[in-house]
């Protein structure tokens, strides 16, 4: 009996709908009950700054689980998008601020005058109340929003370009991208960066034109939102992995030097792998930070992409659904030990707060993971529902063509 192979998107990727289904039950679920007042407006902005952590981590699954790039700079692409937004949010909400002191006076102020005293408000914190250049467009929601995704892009892009022309393969080009990422963060440390410094942005969560509106109905505006663009992002890795795109991708992981020999152009491939998922990234980070309602250059230190690295092991790399596990599992435990949810153990001769102690045990787990279920917790997953011997088949076991194989009846 020959196995027929299914045609369809969703016939090759079952685990596609089934993650979608998931998701919808899982949004529309917390929407109802913090209507009814069960989950409180901080918590449903917690759970949608999950989702773009979850979005982001996929993007990484796919950099590094399937394309073999050990990526170390994710997490500045993300920030790169939060920022783009952020610059937007600050200057229109300073506008309309300004814009109510004004209005008072009897005489109209010129437009000058309302820029001047937008910039001293944002820039008065550094000592400044001119505005960079970098913020040119910062009046333009359009304009920032096609920077979040042209920047990162472009910066992905080029960076790329550079490293894999070079061939600069394992653990050099991990550190050429914690580089960049360092690069970034102490240049957006100074305060004549053009972007507050180490104060960074702040008051984001406060949408221009809708102030009238509660944050509980931003929140799940936003929490929607996010739910929306895990989905999208899950769809779009899911179709890039699967297909001749997504063998090749895997061959590039597994023995770049063979896949080159074949014929394959390898650095188009990773570039493309490399620039989609910075561009994922930054879009992630631009949902994110509004919700956050602040971000700042310490966002963008080489330690929050390595903490992304560490998501995606435990969650189960090579695997998209197990980096959503690992980042919502890590997530979610991170912000209940450190927000004060977890209580402290008396031991008598010593207390353990663990606010203090989260970071150690977080390093015990990446540990624990990478010994006894490399994997992650989505090959556990994999043992229990996936990987079950096949039982409808017919007719025995042949060597002829067509027939099936003994190994494959185990798959």
């Amino acid at each position: 009996m020959t196995r027929t192979v299914p045609k369809t998107f969703i016939g090759r990727n079952p685990s596609v709908l089934w993650f979608l289904l998931a998701l919808a039950i899982f949004t529309i679920g917390v929407t109802l009950m913090a209507q009814a007042g069960f989950v409180s407006t901080s918590f449903v902005k917690t759970l949608g700054k999950t989702l773009c952590l979850c979005l982001i981590a996929v993007a990484m699954d796919v950099v590094w689980g399937y394309c073999g790039i050990l990526s170390l700079g994710h997490f500045a692409f993300f920030g790169i998008g939060g920022y783009a937004v952020g610059m937007w949010l600050m200057y229109a909400r300073t506008e309309n601020i300004v814009a109510t002191s004004l209005s008072g006076r009897p005489i109209p102020p010129t437009e000058q005058e309302v820029i001047d005293a937008i910039g001293t408000q944002i820039f008065g914190v550094v000592g400044s109340s001119e505005f960079p250049l970098i913020w040119s467009f910062a009046d333009s929601l359009f304009l920032q929003l096609l920077a979040v995704v042209l920047v990162p892009g472009l910066l992905a892009l080029v960076f790329g370009w550079l490293a894999f022309r070079s061939r600069v393969t394992g653990v050099y080009l991990s550190i050429l991208t914690q580089a960049m990422t360092l690069a970034l963060s102490l240049y957006l440390f100074q305060n004549d960066s053009g972007l507050r410094g180490n104060n960074g942005l702040s008051g984001l969560q406060n949408i221009p034109g809708y102030e009238d509106v509660s944050q509980a109905s931003l929140s799940i505006a936003f929490f929607w939102a996010s739910a929306v663009a895990l989905a999208a992002g899950y769809v779009l890795f899911a179709w890039v992995i699967s297909g001749k795109m997504g063998s090749v991708i895997r061959a590039i992981r597994d023995n770049e030097a063979r896949v080159r020999f074949l014929g394959y152009h390898v650095e188009s491939y990773k570039l493309f792998v490399f620039t989609l998922t910075a561009v994922i990234s930054a879009l992630a980070g631009a949902l994110y930070y509004p919700q956050a309602g602040i971000i700042n250059p310490a966002e963008i230190a080489p330690i929050a992409s390595i903490y992304l690295a560490v998501w995606v092991a435990i969650g189960g790399r090579g695997r998209l659904y197990g980096a959503v596990i690992g980042a919502a599992f890590v997530s979610l435990l991170s912000s209940w030990f450190t927000g004060g949810g977890a209580p402290d153990i008396n031991l008598g001769f010593y207390v353990i707060r663990w606010t203090d102690w989260w970071l150690v045990l977080l390093g015990l787990s990446f540990v624990s993971v990478t010994l006894f279920f490399p994997k992650g917790i989505g090959g556990l997953f994999d043992m229990i529902v996936i990987n079950r011997p096949v039982t409808d088949r017919q007719g025995d076991y042949g060597p002829d063509k067509g027939a099936w194989r003994r190994e494959e009846g185990q798959e």
